[in-house]
This record gives structure tokens, sequence and C-alpha cells, in this order.
């Protein structure tokens, strides 16, 4: 490839060598250990009424393929059950973040990527290789549109959802390759996905559970994408970076090409995803780390008078305003937003890794204890988690005691980055949080062993179909 190139052309040329050649064998523990995580936190959404909905519509639509969707077992055909699949993976906000471009690649690429390689009969080699694609193109994208001066991402002022946009582009990628297109077919295939990606951030302010199917109907519209190119539809190959390309169209002149292709090959920029540990959004996981460890010193709850917030300046709007709300959240969904909450939670003692789904209930958002506790929370700036962020999500918590003494814990950088990193044990006990909430605990294991035996399977589709389907 040339550096005059065209960014998606770049792109292109390198999915196809990369696929002729395979991913380097150090890349590969990592990507199963994504695709663990990410069907985990799946199968953990089943019974969700957004993706009970999701699911009704696309089974009512008719039509046989060889993908699996999730939960039923039901066989089709692969966008459909992309759309399913995805729309389950970011259902629960349990799905992986890429700092700092805040773009949470693995709901879209892997479903996207499980449906066409179960279309294609392909290898778990193949599988592993799109995904390991598809992920590295979708971050370097999300990269692209990252202002380091405002240290936030352009698409997130505009109310973009990055993540479904760039998603879809990954997806056609990791898609395409699996559907054994060429270079220029790859190239094709960004470009027509580059007319479908689409997400709006209005849902995250006013409510409504559109964002919640986000990231399936981006691994949907990426299968389409590469269908339809295989069919002979084209894309310009200047979509990326020409004057009504996609990133001029949704970032302006607030967009820089070097990301997407610098080191493209030899540096990884998937690896650097972080996983969730907890089931909520990522800002809060700072003030969540803070609050269990000062838990575990023993802190008299009683004893506190006021709680003290700190967190990166830009994550306020989402995890503090309006105050109130976040204070008392009016439903299980929104106290995943809320800072002063899922510190509440996190202080009393939760479950998972520290956080777990049991407290997100509607139960818990009403519960005495619970608000007391969240209305003792008041949320500010931390210029020191402001300053590195959103290289990394830091924070500071201070409880105020009664007696006059100040109690505090500040976190650099959450957990599940690689700083601190979630070890296999720990990814292994959040998927059987997950699963076992629609399995039972004994199947629960029974699959992730499957998972984790997963590189060996000859028919990636039956072993899919068994593991996945609910009694």
């Amino acid at each position: 490839m040339s550096s005059t190139d065209p960014l998606a052309v770049q792109l292109g040329q390198f999915a196809h060598q990369q696929a002729e050649a395979g991913v380097p064998s150090e890349l590969v523990p990592d990507v199963i250990d994504r695709i663990v995580d990410l069907v985990g936190v799946a199968l953990g959404a089943l019974g969700d009424p957004t993706t009970e909905a999701v699911a009704r519509t696309v089974e009512s639509w008719g039509g046989r393929g060889n993908a699996t969707a999730f939960g039923s077992g039901a066989k089709l055909p692969a966008p459909q059950a992309a759309l399913i699949n995805g729309a389950l993976a970011h259902a629960l906000d349990f799905d992986d973040t890429h700092l700092p471009s805040i773009v949470h690649p693995s709901s879209s690429i892997i479903p996207a990527s499980i449906a066409a390689a179960e279309e294609c009969s392909s290898t778990p080699e193949e599988l592993i290789t799109a995904v390991a694609l598809g992920l590295e193109a979708c971050v370097r994208l999300g990269m692209a549109s990252y202002d380091q001066e405002a240290r936030n991402h352009v698409f997130f002022d505009r109310g973009l959802h990055a993540t479904s946009i760039l998603g879809a582009l990954g997806s056609a990628l990791s898609a395409a390759v699996l559907y054994r297109l060429r270079a220029e077919g790859i190239t094709h295939a960004l470009g027509v996905a580059s007319s479908m990606g689409a997400g709006l951030l209005e849902a995250n302010r006013t409510g409504g559970t559109v964002k919640r199917l986000h990231n399936g109907w981006a691994a949907h519209a990426g299968i389409c994408a590469a269908q339809l190119v295989a069919a002979g539809i084209t894309g310009p190959p200047t979509v990326l970076e020409g004057r009504f390309g996609l990133l001029q169209a949704f970032s302006g002149d607030r967009w820089w090409p070097d990301p997407v292709v610098d080191r493209l090959g030899e540096h990884w920029e998937f690896r650097r995803v972080f996983y969730k540990p907890y089931p909520t959004n990522h800002f809060t996981h700072a003030g969540i780390d803070a609050a269990l460890a000062l838990r575990h010193r023993g802190i008299q709850l009683s004893e506190v008078a006021s709680i003290e917030l700190g967190v990166p300046e830009p994550t306020l709007r989402t995890i503090a305003e309006p105050p109130a709300e976040k204070a008392a959240p009016p439903t299980p969904y929104a106290a995943k937003f809320s800072g002063p909450f899922t510190v509440a939670s996190a202080l009393l003692g939760g479950g998972g890794l520290g956080v777990g789904h049991d407290d997100f209930t509607p139960e818990t958002v009403a519960d005495a204890q619970r608000l007391r506790l969240a209305g003792m929370v008041t949320c500010q700036a931390d210029p020191v988690s402001s300053n590195r962020f959103p290289l990394s999500f830091g924070g500071v918590l201070r409880l105020n005691m009664k007696d006059g003494a100040t109690v505090e814990h500040r976190t650099e950088e959450s957990r599940g980055g690689q700083l601190h990193p979630l070890s296999q044990d720990d990814l292994d006990l959040k998927f059987l949080d997950n699963v076992s909430r629609s399995f039972g605990s004994t199947r629960a294991e029974e699959i992730l062993a499957s998972l984790r035996a997963f590189p060996q399977a000859t028919d990636i589709s039956s072993n899919l179909e068994q593991m996945v389907r609910q009694v």
C-alpha cells in the first residue's frame, strides 16, 4: 500500500494482506478473551425487554439462514442474527471500551463476525482474524475524530454515537474478510457501510431505549454492506477523507488521518480496549473502584456526613447531571449512568466483581438506604482526573465523616485497563455471573468451557447453536 492512497484503500489492502497471512499469534489469546467476554455479556441480556422486542421483530421478517440467534438458537440470515446478537451485546452497557476514542467496538464487530463466519463455514482461525481486523479498523477510525486539544471525540460533541457509526465500518471489514473479498472489495465494503452507519445520543439525555440496539444495527449494516459488494455494489474510495466523506460530514475539519494508518500492522491499537468489570456506564467505574476500596477499609457508613465524587470534567454531563435525577434514578437503566447511585451501590456491597446486575433492579432503585447515600454524593470536576481524561478514567472519592475527618481514595485508571487489568479468572467470573442469569450456574460453566475450547472447534455453527440456546 502507498501512504498516498485514500484511507479506505489502505485499510482494504491491509485487511486483505493480513487475512492472507493471519494475525500474529500473540493476538490470538486476546481475541479469544474478547469473544468470551462479549458472548457472556450478550447472553446475560437475554430477557431484556428491548432486546426481546428486537428479536420478535427480526424473527417476524422470516427467512432461513445459517447464523444463530442467541437465546432462541434460531437459524437466520446473517444480517438478522447479527442485529439480534449485537443488540444483546450492548443492552446491559457491559461491553468493552476503547480509550481515548470511547468507542465500544466488540459489541458490533464480534456479532457481525460470528454471523458471517457461520454463513461462510469459516474456520476458528478465520473468525479470530476477522475479529482482530474489524476491531483494529473500528478503533483506529475512532481515533481519527478524537480531538487531543479538546480531549473529546468530535462525534460526541455533535450528539453522534461513534460506536454505532464506526461499528458499521468495522463490521463491514470483518464480514468482507470472511466473505473472502479481496482488497478492492473490502474497500468497497467500507464505502458502502459509510452510508449505513448511524446513531444519535439523545436517548442518553431524555430517555428512550433505541441506543441499546445501535450496535446490533451496526453489525447488521456491516454484513449487508459486504453482501451488497459481493453482489456488485461499489463505494467511493475516498469515502473517509473526501469532501463529502464520512469524516468531513461528521467531524467538519476536526479529524486527523494519521491515527487511521500510522504503523498499521505493526501496532495493534485494539489491545488497548478496556474490559468492563461492572455493568454500568464506563464513566462511573473510577468512582465504583474508589468506593469499593474505601468499603474494604471498614468505613462505618452511619458515620458519613457527606460524600464528594471527583471525576473528569467532561464526564459530569453523563453521570452527574441533572443532579436530582442522578441522586434518585427513575429506572434501573438510568441508574447505570449515575455517579451517585453507583457509588452508593459499591459502598453498600454489590455482586459480581464488586457491583453487579442485582444492584440495578426496580427494588434497588427504590431502596431507601441506597437513595440516602446517593443523595449525600456531590459530583465535581477533579483537575487531576480531568488532565488524564480520556486516556484513562480516573477519579477520587472523599467521605467526610461526622467527626470532621476525611477519608479518600484516588484511582488513576479504572479496572480493566493496562494499569489494572482483569485476570482471566476475573473475566471468567464476569462471564459466569452474566450467563448464569439466563442458563443457571452449571450450564454457564459448560458454555464457558466450550468457548475456551473454541479454537479447536471443527464446526462453529453447530457448536454455537448448542451453546447459546436456552432450554
